[in-house]
């Protein structure tokens, strides 16, 4: 794994607030999405991606405090859960939830709408986490 990070010689605060905005406009777009789905397998998928995009995007911006950039998205969970225990993060639940997307997004493997509700919760709660603690970090970060 640490073949795949990338040590970065400063933090870009305008560009983890950047990641944070876009992340916060996925999420109200997930909510407007959820609420015309339906339980077809097509619709499920294209939530679930954008679910992901904002986990992987929130992800990226909190490792950035550590001056570190991920060159794939297994490096850059097994670096929050090394790193960041405090955040009490899931390995399982998170290299479950990248399987999935990795499925749809590579192997044109359509997740389920029963796959999308049961990983909804530790994708939301994972989300949440990480949004809390950029928030916090750029709360206190000097610019």
């Amino acid at each position: 794994k640490d073949a795949l990070l990338k040590l970065q010689e400063d933090i870009d605060i305008r560009k983890i607030r950047t990641m944070l905005a876009m992340a916060t406009s996925d999420l109200n777009a997930i909510q407007e999405l959820s609420k015309q789905a339906t339980k077809n397998d097509y619709e499920a998928s294209t939530i679930f991606k954008l679910h992901y995009d904002v986990l992987h995007q929130l992800a990226e911006a909190f490792v950035r405090f550590d001056r570190v950039k991920s060159l794939n998205h297994h490096c850059l969970f097994a670096h929050l859960l090394e790193k960041h225990p405090e955040l009490e993060l899931s390995w399982d639940a998170l290299e479950e939830i990248r399987t999935k997307r990795n499925g749809i997004q590579y192997y044109g493997t359509p997740i389920t709408y029963a796959d999308r509700k049961r990983l909804e919760l530790p994708l939301t709660l994972s989300i949440n986490t990480l949004k809390k603690a950029v928030e916090e970090k750029l709360k206190t970060a000097k610019i």
